[in-house]
């Protein structure tokens, strides 16, 4: 049973993924629940519950988490990603433990093997054990553990090695036994052994792996319209260690994004932010790292950026499991490369294990946008950003180009003042670039009508067809404006003549 007053979110459909316990101080119990989840389907510890399903909540959270965490690492064996967080409800504070299933079986806790059997955890019997043996030595081994050819002395980069081990040392994730000896930390982090990287820490640490592995290079592209073609305002390929080139791709779509302004209602201060939410952006771009297939030679991560959309995609199909359905809803990932989404996690980069989904839609949602799309094909998984559904600040940021009569039309915050300024601009020249379709819609655009007014007055019933070839062109030669231009998705919303828009609508 869940409690009720925990948000949806963070927790998976199914009630036999999840485990509620009162306290979680007792390590050997939480230890124990956390195994059988590793050596079967995964799932989720809510600690702060009473049986009643009552949030009691977790007093001092913080510490409790942070020590929970480090007798975990230090309780199971072979190392596994599991993250431990903490998540308000009301005025209390619960400890959500989620776990992934393993990829590395039998996991052992305090060298005892445990499995899920229905909703309680128990002791892996002598039969079960043999047959997780057996399945592993049938199995081929991942990628990402197989050696790599890289040279240790010539192809690590170092600094990155620093950079990771400042970065986990300062969450306090992992004690490091020589923070200083490169081969010593690559070890501790998993990617290392025998002196030799595994794959999995050539694409982490290598200076440059895709001399070896070309796959792993990413290519982003911004195009100039709503198709892949030859036409792009800029394009880049991105090739060395993996956050690096994870964190050049985000500067990448930061930079040919829009920025939305917005006021706020009680200052006269101005709110810039990126039309799309941050935090989703990261999310997805760490997903697509972290869960592409790096075996595939002819596999990579691309970024396509165009006017109505972002598109982020890897190489490799789903996990056997995974739907782009239970994707929405929040589903326990089944990782492809565990020990690679283990240095992210300590690193910081990966916080909500299975739940990343979940909290893109929602950001989309809060932020007003359309919701986001996970598809597959033969080549592999795109997540899809639309832009809203009107959205006259896309083509301004994007096109540099783009003239200074366009301008009002970037920002949400267009006042009177500017009124002024557009009515001088229209000239004769501009007069030939109106379609029919907009020519129509001006000459019957009278005060303020909302979208499906003007549909129903110009006898339109494909709302796509009416958004492209009537408003969208519109908007973007400022002859209309939107009555809410801060509220893009409100069912309020209207749209009314310019001065630039009247002045052109006379002469027609």
């Amino acid at each position: 049973m869940k409690p009720e007053n925990i948000d949806e979110a963070l927790l998976p459909e199914d009630d036999q993924s999840i485990e509620f316990l009162p306290k979680c101080q007792d390590l050997d119990v939480v230890g124990s629940v956390v195994c059988g989840f590793l050596n079967t389907s995964g799932g989720s510890l809510v600690c702060g519950v009473n049986d009643r399903g009552d949030i009691i909540g977790i007093d001092d959270a913080d510490t409790v988490a942070k020590n929970l965490e480090q007798g975990l690492l230090d309780g199971v064996s072979p190392g596994a990603l599991v993250s431990v967080q903490v998540h308000p409800v009301g005025e209390k504070r619960v400890l959500i433990v989620e776990v992934p299933a393993g990829k590395d079986l039998p996991y052992a806790f305090e060298h005892v093997i445990y499995i899920r059997d229905g909703q309680t955890t128990k002791k892996a019997d002598i039969d079960t054990i043999r047959d997780m043996v057996l399945r592993k030595q049938v199995e081929p081994e991942r990628w990402e553990r197989r050696f790599s050819s890289a040279d240790m002395k010539e192809d690590l980069d170092e600094d990155e090695v620093r950079s990771t081990v400042n970065a986990v040392t300062e969450r306090a994730r992992l004690q490091f036994r020589e923070s200083k000896n490169p081969i010593r930390v690559l070890e501790d982090l998993g990617v290392c052994r025998y002196g030799r990287l595994t794959n999995g820490g050539d694409v982490l640490f290598g200076a440059n792996p895709a001399m070896r592995y070309p796959q792993v290079r990413v290519r982003a592209a911004c195009f100039t319209t709503n198709r892949a073609d030859d036409t792009y305002r800029d394009m880049k390929s991105y090739e060395g260690p993996l956050v690096p080139v994870l964190e050049e791709g985000y500067r990448f779509i930061q930079r040919n994004t829009p920025t939305i302004s917005r006021f706020d209602r009680d200052s006269l201060n101005r709110q810039d932010e990126p039309l799309y939410p941050i935090a989703a952006i990261r999310e997805g771009l760490v997903n697509a790292f972290v869960h592409r297939d790096y075996s595939d030679f002819s596999g990579g991560i691309s970024i396509h950026i165009y006017p109505d959309r972002l598109e982020i995609w890897n190489a490799g199909r789903f996990p056997e499991g995974v739907t782009p359905d239970n994707l929405m809803s929040g589903h326990i990932s089944v990782l492809r490369n565990p020990d690679i989404a283990h240095v992210l996690y300590l690193r910081g980069l990966m916080e909500m294990i299975g739940r990343g989904s979940v909290m893109i839609r929602k950001a989309c949602d809060e932020r007003g946008l359309p919701p986001p799309k996970w598809s597959e094909d033969d080549r592999g998984v795109t997540l899809t950003f639309y832009a809203p559904e009107v959205t006259p600040e896309v083509t301004p940021e994007v096109t540099p180009e783009v003239t200074p009569e366009v301008t009002p039309e970037v920002t949400p915050e267009v006042t009177p003042e500017v009124t002024p300024e557009v009515t001088p601009e229209v000239t004769p020249e501009v007069t030939p670039e109106v379609t029919p379709e907009v020519r129509k819609m001006l000459g019957v655009l009278e005060g303020e009508m909302s979208r499906q007014d003007l549909q129903d007055t110009l006898g339109l019933k494909d709302k796509e067809h009416f958004r492209k070839a009537y408003l969208l062109p519109a908007l973007r030669e400022n002859l209309i404006e939107m009555t809410l231009p801060d509220k893009l998705q409100s069912s309020k919303q209207k749209y009314r003549l310019t001065a630039k828009g009247r002045t052109l609508s006379e002469k027609f």
